[in-house]
């Protein structure tokens, strides 16, 4: 467990709404004039109270010294261990309080960031909403697996998400086994544990593809000079993703008009767990350029930067992620995080920008039963 950090439990259903107003207001707050919080040893206790049983909640990570209302501990109620106190924060939890969101499965041992890990606060944040946007969640060793028949041409929705160490023969195992009772015409693992690069490099040996994934953090500020991106529906992405998508997926691809419309469909999910702001650079009406930024308390992470390659070197790039970290600071959020490629040039686009390597992500791959052309 996490040492310093106090942690509530919630619906995540509660916890979007609380993304869009600021703060979460249980009913606790109106009836008792308090927040319920636990340290991360005591949590089990409510949670075998109030929510007996389920498995699809959230564990709000919270850094005591962001709140702005004050916590007071008291006893618990009669069941509880002899001397339990808990902490009751007395008013609202801010989002911008929250440092990470991470799904409550016991008795699976959660991991919980400190403040200042923004390794650690990254891979929360990508792995939680994996889970969180997940139709299916099972249990595999080392994490999960998360399913979603919807779009069985994304692998991002079909995996393996691996947080505890595992062997390379218990990854392999595992994801066949899962997708062959899924049907997935893929294998796919993420493996977010430090060492994990051990593990990548004996899969390859088997005939997976490897790509290490260079995490990446700043603060919002100071901000980037320049003009900015503006606001827009995600839908007026659609046509960047597109021809992005279709300009990117091997040739050989069938089946492509359904990939790519798979591929676009589901993005719409993640702001059901997420705040997610898509900002765009326009030129002569048209979307050349746009990234997304997905708020999850007070860390953001900057994602799907995208311009067309005949609009490159104008800018718009900085103008897109000018904008994502003047609203992340707007947000609250003290901490933007990126992953990119560890032997594509954007790693060194976002460095002189002001983003620095706090670590690595591994994502194994393998498609009937050769390396694979395409992450998707």
């Amino acid at each position: 467990m996490t040492d310093g950090v106090l942690v509530h439990l919630t619906d995540p259903a509660a916890w979007r709404a609380a993304l869009d107003t600021g703060a979460l207001r249980p009913p606790s707050l109106a009836g008792e004039g308090f927040v319920h919080l636990s340290t991360p040893e005591q949590v089990h206790l409510p949670a075998g109270r109030l929510f007996p049983g389920r498995r699809d909640l959230v564990l709000l990570v919270v850094d005591p010294a962001r709140l702005t209302g004050p916590v007071r501990w008291a006893p618990g109620v009669p069941g509880d261990p002899p001397g339990v106190r808990f902490p009751h924060l007395h008013g609202p939890l801010q989002t911008s309080a929250v440092v990470a969101v991470v799904p409550y499965r016991p008795p699976a041992e959660p991991v919980l960031p400190r403040p200042d890990d923004a390794l650690g606060r990254a891979r929360a944040l990508w792995l939680s909403v994996r889970t969180r946007r997940a139709a299916e969640v099972r249990d595999v060793p080392g994490g999960v697996a998360v399913l979603d028949p919807r779009f069985p041409h994304s692998w991002d929705d079909n995996r393996l998400v691996l947080s505890h160490p595992v062997d390379a023969g218990t990854v392999a195992a595992s994801v066949a086994a899962v997708a062959a009772d899924a049907g997935w015409p893929h294998l796919a693992a993420t493996l977010a544990w430090s060492g994990a690069d051990d593990v990548a490099r004996e899969l390859t040996g088997h005939g997976w593809r490897a790509e290490e994934l260079v995490v990446m953090a700043r603060p919002a500020t100071p901000p980037l000079p320049g003009r900015r991106a503006e606001a827009v529906d995600q839908r007026e992405v659609h046509d960047l993703w597109e021809r992005s998508w279709r300009r990117d997926l091997p040739t050989s691809e069938a089946d492509l008009d359904e990939v790519v419309a798979q591929l676009i469909g589901r993005e719409h999910r993640n702001d059901r767990v997420v705040a997610v702001t898509d900002l765009a650079v326009r030129e002569e009406g048209r979307v050349v350029s746009a990234g997304q930024l997905r708020v999850d308390g007070a860390t953001a992470a900057f994602e799907s930067m995208n311009t067309d390659p005949a609009a490159r070197g104008r800018g718009h790039g900085d103008a897109v992620l000018g904008a994502a970290l003047d609203l992340a600071l707007e947000r609250g959020c003290d901490l933007v995080v990126l992953e990119a490629d560890a032997t594509d040039w954007p790693r060194h686009w976002y460095a002189r920008r002001g983003f620095a390597v706090v670590g690595t992500t591994w994502e194994v791959s393998a498609q009937a039963g050769a390396t694979t052309e395409s992450s998707r």
